[in-house]
């Protein structure tokens, strides 16, 4: 009875969806390649992600990044760690950039 513990953690990509529903389907995909230990749901604008409780979060992060970083879309969208009563996870949100005009 070899029974592994897990953890859940969601992804929100409400703002990635925005650009374009292909990009989400594309991030599921290259979770799934490269974490292979991984279950993965997606439901709406949420991923669902079901993963053992050795593997650590940062790693997750990590992909997220490395695939934001392969289709170019690094400089608009970053992944930011969020944890509230009922979920925790990462949220695919898009960079705030700081406009000045100067005279």
């Amino acid at each position: 009875m070899n029974e592994v513990k897990t953890k859940l953690l969601t992804i929100n990509v409400k703002d990635l969806s925005f650009k374009d529903d292909k990009i989400v389907d594309d991030l599921v995909r290259y979770i799934s390649e490269t974490l292979p230990q991984l279950n993965l749901n997606r439901d709406g604008n949420e991923i669902e992600v079901e993963m053992p409780y050795e593997l650590s979060k940062r790693a997750l992060k990590l992909r997220i990044k490395k695939f934001l970083y392969k289709k170019g879309l690094n400089k608009d969208y970053r992944p930011i760690s969020y944890k509230s009563a009922d979920a925790e996870g990462y949220a695919v949100k898009e960079k705030k950039i700081l406009q000045l005009s100067y005279y």
